[in-house]
């Protein structure tokens, strides 16, 4: 026993041991495995001894014990039971957070998981489509449900209904609704018990059974067109808009994708030593969130270069594809109208309703912009060119421990590949 508290003795005291204040009676300072715990025993009506937890040492200095202990005497001198009356508030402070978790709804969590997580750390486009995804249009089911009674039968309803008509939809869906309710366990806004039925639920089975043709789903088709197909394709170019002509040339030409090819502006083009450029900031790729992620360097040859500096001389400000429609949600044409206007060219959609400067028709299988990245992978894998170097030309970040050590940027080697992939694009229809 000490007389008053003693901090060096305190820090030596072993699981079990405590320290007893003589000068407060009944304040101690009492050891467990993990904290040191200030206690006020004191003896109840019925005589028997009582202790009531007051805070934790050092957060609770011995000072503001001292207070806590005299607050408590205080209050038991007046005739309360201080065990009663905190077993009374832990219940009150329960019994409120029942309530709160009651009216906390899957509305609530959506909204915190896009505005505390998607909102930051995605661009304004991917926001803005996750937020469409987890509205009321594909939630309704499940919004004014607390999380908790949220049901693996809710869960596999709700995505088997929309897996019927739109299975890769419905993957999307369950993968941000999983995403969210892992937001608001972490955040502590839902029981750390609540299951997360969106990791389990209909796992590997919402798949995509490919476009629907003539009423038959075709299957899931990774398109590459060969060297016919796109001489074909490149021959026709001139059928088109000049502005699809343009976008069209430049996948082809650059392998970049249509996101990326449509944002590009003025002043990420310029000529340097060995050519043209085109230098497509971090902030817009597709990579771009990675902590690796750098800015995408696109060397211009053929007729990528030609497109480029005709469309400077009309823009030499801002987007090289602005958007002509003065109500458009963006400043630039949007990355869709490429595959709306290569849809209306094929056999099986041109017909006689369509206006005249519309009737001609692209004889190929059916086929998407994107298969032209894939088109262009392939075609120079067929012409030799090193896997490492492909893919520095579609912008693909090197996997695992290979991206955190070779921190080349293939700058050369991409200008080198693509001078030789143009010529074997103009070699297909030259005469």
């Amino acid at each position: 026993m000490v007389v008053v508290f003693d901090a060096r003795k305190a820090k030596a005291l072993k699981a079990g041991e405590h320290i007893i204040v003589d000068e407060a009676p009944g304040l101690r300072l009492v050891a467990s495995n993990t904290r040191m715990t200030w206690t006020y025993r004191y003896k109840n009506d019925e005589g028997r001894m009582k202790q009531v937890a007051m805070g934790h040492w050092p957060a609770m200095s011995y000072a503001a014990a001292l207070g806590k202990w005299d607050e408590l005497r205080q209050q038991r001198s007046a005739g309360q039971d201080l065990t009663k009356e905190k077993k009374l508030a832990s219940a009150k402070v329960r019994s409120t957070r029942s309530r709160a978790a009651d009216q906390y709804l899957v509305a609530n969590l959506l909204d915190e998981y896009l505005e505390g997580h998607v909102k930051r750390n995605r661009k304004p486009k991917g926001y803005a489509e996750t937020a469409r995804l987890l509205s009321q249009l594909y939630t309704a089911p499940i919004r004014g449900l607390p999380p908790a009674a949220v049901k693996r039968v809710h869960a596999f309803e709700l995505l088997e209904t929309l897996g019927a008509r739109a299975p890769v939809l419905a993957n999307t869906l369950r993968t941000e609704l999983g995403a969210a309710w892992e937001y608001a366990l972490d955040a502590g806004r839902i029981p750390q018990e609540t299951p997360n039925w969106w990791r389990q639920i209909l796992r590997g089975k919402l798949r995509s059974r490919g476009q629907i043709v003539n009423g038959t789903h075709q299957g899931r088709v990774r398109r590459v067109l060969d060297a016919q197909e796109m001489a074909t394709l490149i021959k026709f170019l001139p059928n088109f808009s000049q502005l699809i002509d343009d976008l069209l040339t430049m996948y082809i030409w650059t392998g970049a994708r249509g996101a990326e090819i449509v944002q590009m502006e003025a002043r990420e083009v310029g000529q340097e030593a060995d050519g043209w450029w085109w230098t497509v900031p971090r902030e817009k790729l597709k990579t771009g969130r990675h902590d690796l992620a750098v800015d995408f360097r696109v060397p211009l040859v053929g007729r990528a270069l030609t497109v480029v500096q005709r469309r400077l001389a009309l823009y030499q400000k801002g987007y090289l594809f602005p958007s002509q429609n003065a109500n458009a949600r963006s400043p630039h044409v949007e990355q869709k109208i490429i595959g709306v206007a290569t849809y209306w060219v094929r056999p099986e959609t041109c017909n006689e309703r369509l206006p005249a400067d519309r009737l001609k028709v692209l004889h190929l299988k059916p086929w998407a912009p994107h298969d032209l990245r894939r088109t262009v992978k392939t075609t120079l894998a067929s012409m030799g060119c090193p896997e490492e170097v492909s893919e520095a030309v579609l912008g693909h970040m090197p996997p695992g421990i290979v991206g955190v050590y070779n921190r080349h940027t293939y700058d050369k080697e991409r200008r080198l590949w693509l001078t030789m992939l143009a010529e074997h694009w103009d070699g297909l229809v030259r005469p």
